[in-house]
Parts: C-alpha cells; structure tokens; sequence
C-alpha cells in the first residue's frame, strides 16, 4: 500500500492548541486529550488514502479545488495533496461559519 507523509503546517499545529485549550477549559483535560489524539489519528489516516476527502462545497462554489476535507465529530481538517505529501492546513470548528474563519485568517 502507497504511503504518504503527513505534514501539519504552522496553522494547523495552532488551530489543534487552541482546540486542546478550549476543551480543557470547558470540559476536562482528559477530554481535552481524547480530542487531540483523535484529530491527531483523523490526520495520520491520510498516509494511506488522502484522496478519500471531498472538496468543501463553501469551496467548491467558488471553483478553488485544490484543498480537501476530512471531519472528525464537529470539527473540519482541510488539505491539499502534492505528490506524495498530505499537507494539514486547519482544523476547524464546522459548527462556525468557514467564510468568517477564513476571513479572519486572512486578517491575521
């Protein structure tokens, strides 16, 4: 079986953080860390199928697509695929609007 690498650029690493904080702080750090090592597993799945995402429609409408998504619970991992690397670019609340995530990235 083709394996790819997986690589979670410095916007993903911060978007797992605050993930990590804010479950700790709302819920429990034991929650905190079955959430982190979930999304963790959600991104390593991509080493064997990365094209198994689909383009995200807010995306898609747009005609941009070249990123993909996975989710895990209420959360969005969005990525691209060249050659044979996975790149992880965020991981966000699907519950919140992508537009305005987006846009707030773009501003930062």
């Amino acid at each position: 079986m083709r394996r790819y690498k997986v690589f979670l650029d410095n916007e993903a690493e911060d978007d797992l953080l605050d993930i990590y904080r804010y479950v700790a702080a709302n819920d429990s750090i034991r929650q905190a860390d079955r959430v982190l090592a979930a999304l963790t597993q959600a991104c390593q799945k991509l080493r064997t199928v990365p094209l198994r995402g689909h383009i995200p429609p807010e995306l898609e409408r747009i005609g941009v697509p070249d990123f993909r998504e996975v989710r895990y619970k209420p959360y969005r991992i969005f990525y691209s695929v060249q050659k044979r690397t996975v790149f992880i670019h965020c991981i966000l609340d699907g519950r919140r609007d992508l537009q305005t995530l987006l846009q707030e990235r773009l501003i930062r």
